[in-house]
């Protein structure tokens, strides 16, 4: 039976399409065939797009997936700008005053009422208040990159690092400037030391530079005689170099630097022709050397030799032989040969953290020293990558032996350390995250505390404790006991607030998180602002500075210079607070034009932000300080904590008993006589 060719084709047709043949239909709807309705396929308009040959489908495809992603970019910014209006920004005050300069200053320090700024070939001083200019000391091929000044009282110590490395010490008192010594300027430039840190004890009665060259790094450390200095200042006949001798003085002017907005106080100059005494070099510090085997072969031989306990179980006098070591070393490399380096990797030379420590019930001194109050007499100093912290008797001349008259051991490296204001407490956080607090002048820890899982310090800053009476930010009258507040900014750009009190367990809160949804607010710096209780100053990326209340926690206001001025990012703040004034000086930036090549005509300036001068701030610097009995009575601290007050008089109890008892070095003594006694007994035997 032979099928039609025209039903034949229709088959092929619809193989095709999908459907049947396509025919006219009539103009009534009632009259459409209902059974055809299901051959009609409505195609994909994608499935037409896969139908093009390559590479025009790749293409295609290419197209619509970056418009997807610009389109969820789009998307983003657009909600981000929504949440940007919607936040509430705080109030941004202006500068106070402008200082314009002609040359870029890159570091500054305030001491009384004095600016010190660092620039091209020197540094200049200014007045705080009035911004007029008082000298200017320009004798140097290289810029000043680092600065530090200390407050002597009516003097001034100064103390400037150039590009070089090389640290020079300057005395400022009254009407006049003289330049003490370059502490590691060498006439054999082959044989020149780079100062990469240093620190000036407060008092000025000790110096530390970290000194680095050849290779190696070391910390000197000098006795500054401030007494001689006063003396030769003030009667200069006596201080004349010799071969001057029947000359008169010559009094070198300094010049001004040509601003219009600078005025030149001329009655200052430079004596060069006065030569001051030198500091006295008393010890040279080097970093610890790495563990090895001991020699001893008994533990009575130990206690014969050794010469005082100072250092026993901090890793530092062990008596471990050199068997064991290798042994050790052997099984550490068997069990993590994978994942060790063959060749091996050079190790960096080793940073130092140091600071000046006060006498105190904790630092354990020879009895036969006696230093005055206000002194320092140790130095306390870590290492990089050091489980330790090392004291250093600073009662000793350069004939003696360094080596530490104490040792305090950690569980994990130490990463910064740092000091109060007052000396009186010391904070040491590790690489772990664990923080330890320590109460100096009573002689014991005020706690442990950990920050959050994931965060590690990256700096510490103490705050002047400080009580929330009324609503407001208070600071008590007269001398506190173990009572201490500090706030710590971490790798992750959050910062957190730590309190500890007495015997009460510290506590740590979080002032500001981690920016996830704001990257370029991530904090870059912070400063705290003795003159207002509580209150620390952030600096951001993105160039905003703000004061935050660190009791609510809360920002009070923000502070911006002229839109002018462009900054960097990331932003590197170059500013300083003052510790006696309620004010900040903030340098202006100019990053496109630092990066060209014709800058002279620049005009650098410093933004001089009078806190007290604003609004918002007024309330905040009227009452600073209240009476205890005010807060004792009010907020009745006795009646909420009776425990830790029971606790507080059981430690003071505590050491009363201890000063009465036998003091260490005699036990030590007792058990040095009594090894050697044994050791001859086994001699005889």
């Amino acid at each position: 039976m032979s099928i039609p060719r025209s039903q034949v084709e229709k088959k092929r047709f619809s193989s095709f399409t999908g459907k049947g043949l396509l025919e006219v239909p009539s103009p009534t709807e009632k009259d459409w065939p209902k059974d055809d309705e299901g051959d009609y396929v409505f195609k994909d308009s994608g499935q037409e797009m896969d139908s093009l040959p390559q590479p025009y489908r790749m293409i295609n495809k290419m197209v619509n997936l970056l418009f997807d992603q610009s389109w969820k970019v789009i998307q983003e910014r657009d909600a981000l700008r929504e949440a940007e209006l919607s936040r509430i920004q705080p109030v941004t005050y202006p500068p106070h005053v402008e200082n314009k300069l002609s040359k870029m200053p890159n570091c500054m320090a305030v001491s009384q009422d004095y600016v010190f700024i660092g620039g091209a070939k020197g540094f200049s001083i200014y007045n705080l208040y009035s911004a007029k200019q008082i000298c200017i000391w320009e004798k140097l091929k290289v810029d000043v990159t680092s600065i530090w000044t200390t407050d002597l009282g009516n003097e001034i110590l100064i103390a400037p690092v150039d590009e070089m490395g090389i640290a020079r010490l300057f005395y400022f008192y009254k009407d006049s400037l003289f330049l003490i010594k370059a502490i590691n300027e060498a006439d054999d430039a082959s044989k020149q030391t780079t100062c990469i840190k240093m620190e000036i004890c407060q008092g000025g009665d000790f110096a530390a530079f970290l000194l680095q060259g050849a290779g190696d790094v070391w910390l000197d450390v000098y006795k500054l005689p401030k007494e001689s200095w006063l003396k030769e200042v003030e009667h200069p006949q006596l201080a004349i170099n010799p071969k001057k001798k029947g000359r008169q003085p010559q009094l070198s002017t300094l010049e001004p630097v040509t601003s219009e907005t600078l005025e030149m106080d001329t009655n200052i100059c430079f004596r060069g022709d006065i030569k001051l005494s030198h500091p006295v070099h008393i010890m040279k510090i080097k970093p610890p050397k790495p563990v090895t085997g001991t020699t001893f072969k008994s533990p009575l031989e130990v206690f014969a030799k050794i010469e005082d306990c100072y250092g026993l179980g901090s890793g530092q006098n062990h008596f471990i032989k050199e068997s064991q070591w290798e042994q050790q070393a052997a099984i550490f490399h068997a069990s993590y040969k994978k994942y060790l380096d063959e060749k091996g990797e050079e190790e960096p030379l080793s940073m130092a953290s140091f600071h000046f420590l006060l006498p105190s019930s904790i630092i354990a001194m020879p009895a036969e020293v006696k230093s005055p109050s206000g002194v320092a007499c140790a130095l306390g100093i870590h290492w990089t990558g050091s489980h330790n912290f090392f004291l250093y008797s600073l009662n000793r001349t350069l004939k003696d032996k360094v080596d530490p008259e104490g040792v305090w051991p950690c569980a994990a490296p130490i990463a910064v350390s740092q000091l109060s204001y007052t000396c009186s407490y010391l904070l040491i956080a590790c690489e772990d995250g664990v923080l330890t607090l320590w109460d100096l002048a009573e002689g014991f820890p005020l706690g442990v505390v950990a920050l959050p899982e994931g965060c590690f310090c990256q700096s510490i800053h103490f705050l002047k404790y400080f009580l929330v009476y009324k609503g407001q930010n208070v600071y008590p009258e007269g001398p506190l006991k173990s009572q201490m507040q500090c706030v710590v900014l971490c790798t992750d750009s959050s910062l957190h607030l730590l309190t500890a009190k007495g015997t009460q367990v510290p506590t740590i809160s979080e002032l500001v998180e981690r920016p996830v949804k704001h990257p370029e607010e991530a904090i870059c710096a912070v400063a705290p602002v003795q003159a207002f209780p509580g209150t620390v100053l952030i600096f951001c990326r993105n160039g905003s500075v703000q004061l935050m209340d660190v009791a609510k926690p809360q920002i009070i206001c923000a502070f911006a210079p002229p839109r002018t001025y462009n900054l960097a990012v990331p932003w590197k703040p170059v500013f300083v607070v003052s510790l006696q004034h309620p004010c900040f000086l903030l340098r202006g930036d100019h990053p496109d034009e630092i990066e060209s090549d014709d800058t002279k005509d620049i005009q650098n300036s410093i933004f001089y932000f009078n806190l007290e001068a604003y609004p918002l701030l007024e309330n905040i610097s009227r009452n600073h300080t209240i009476p205890k009995t005010d807060i004792t009575e009010n907020m009745a601290f006795t009646q909420v904590l009776p425990l830790e007050k029971r606790c507080e008089d059981f430690l003071e109890r505590s050491f009363q008993k201890l000063e009465k008892k036998v003091k260490e070095e005699e036990h030590w003594t007792r058990l040095h006589r009594y090894s050697l006694m044994l050791q001859r007994e086994n001699f005889r035997k």
